[in-house]
């Protein structure tokens, strides 16, 4: 499997994936909303309302992944900005395990979740398209010439 086609079904999938968790995050909120239910997100009314928030921008962002996925070589700042949020949530992971509050409640899955969002961001990293392959495709596709990009 060549680098392009590695980054777009790791785009695509990313993409599924934050659409599928942004939809559970959008109805955790409205089934917390029922008459005596339990909530599935241990916070109260006002931390529902930031999931549901949360999940609504991840369904926006897993359009934008998707969009990526198809066309690697027109979105390479959804991929960039992708790098940049995984790292930024691998970051405010660490420090949560350091403060040591959050341990409690999460335990060591916030070291599980570092290292997949900072191996994440490796892979797109790694197989994320140049600047040269960009502008070699834009070329491509300007003078009409049509194939398989690698």
């Amino acid at each position: 499997m060549n680098r392009v086609r590695l980054y777009r079904v790791l785009m695509g999938s990313l993409g599924i994936a934050f659409f599928l968790f942004g939809m559970a995050l959008i109805v955790s909120f409205f089934l917390y909303q029922r008459p005596h239910s339990t909530p599935l997100v241990t916070t109260g009314p006002v931390g529902h309302y930031f999931v549901a928030f949360a999940g609504c921008a991840l369904v926006g962002w897993s359009g934008g992944l998707v969009g990526a996925a198809r066309d690697p070589w027109s979105s390479r700042s959804v991929g960039t900005m992708t790098i940049v949020a995984l790292v930024l949530m691998a970051v405010i992971r660490m420090v949560a395990w350091v403060i040591g509050d959050y341990y409690e409640f999460a335990g060591e899955a916030l070291r599980g979740e570092v290292t997949l969002f900072l191996l994440l961001a490796l892979a797109l990293i790694w197989t994320k398209p140049t600047v040269a392959e960009s502008c070699v495709d834009g070329a491509a596709r300007e003078s009409g010439v049509e194939g398989e990009r690698e």
